[in-house]
């Protein structure tokens, strides 16, 4: 383990209701659904409104960072709102599109690396692909490093996905190093590498700790694009891979 410890530190980086009436009867609507609808319909604009800016900065790279984060902000507070109307469905589309392989475009980066830097944040400079796979049992996650194909430090484990929360938590417990070097290893030291290499937060290692998992609080999933919120505080914005 300790051999490894060099290898790793030296590749360790910063690691989403339509009705009809009859025309022969119309029904008395409450106030308060007309206040549930109007409010539904109008986070759903505010959403796709988000959504479009997100896609283009994935696409480029060029949307303003402040504009970004303002988009995921957004994004985040309307798609509560969408989740409390419809708790269920919400969930089951997030899981109807979470599979596949996502590149990390943008992210905030932990509270504590926030304070670090000075509270900048910018596009992910590096290629870091992160995979889901929601139809195995248990549920795949790994998550990569690479120099244009190659890849440098893989971590890979599973899954699980609380439908109530929109809380998708998962541990680590593999590592894979040039894709030659493979390492079975606990949940609590995995959690220790990847704070100490950037590929993880310090809060992991703590929940790892108490004995719960590291988390996502997700936002949205789509054809394009996948947004959430990490345990240490951080947002992300993923591009699909094709």
């Amino acid at each position: 383990m300790r051999a490894v410890q060099p290898i790793l530190s030296l590749l360790g980086v910063a690691s989403v209701a339509a009705f009809s009436i009859p025309c022969r009867s119309v029904p008395t609507v409450s106030s308060s659904a007309l206040r549930l609808s109007s409010t539904t319909t109008a986070s759903s604009v505010e959403i796709e409104e988000a959504k479009q800016l997100l896609c283009r900065a994935a696409e480029t790279k060029l949307e303003n960072p402040d504009r970004v984060l303002d988009a995921l902000t957004a994004l985040e507070q309307n798609c509560k709102s969408e989740f409390k109307a419809d708790p269920s469905a919400f969930s089951k589309d997030i899981l109807d599109n979470i599979s596949g392989e996502w590149r990390l475009i943008f992210t905030t980066g932990t509270k504590e690396r926030q304070k670090k830097s000075g509270g900048r944040v910018n596009y992910f400079p590096l290629k870091a692909i992160q995979t889901f796979d929601a139809t195995t049992e248990p549920k795949y996650i790994e998550n990569g490093i690479f120099a244009w194909d190659l890849p440098l430090i893989k971590f890979s484990g599973d899954w699980d996905f609380n439908a109530r929360k929109r809380k998708l938590e998962f541990d680590f417990d593999r590592i894979e190093i040039l894709g030659l070097l493979k390492i079975n290893l606990g949940r609590k030291e995995v959690a220790k590498i990847g704070a100490s290499t950037g590929l993880g937060s310090a809060n992991n290692e703590k929940l790892a700790d108490s004995g719960r998992r590291a988390f996502f609080d997700w936002i949205s999933a789509d054809e394009k694009i996948a947004t959430a919120r990490g345990g240490g505080g951080g947002l992300a914005l993923w591009k699909r891979v094709d």
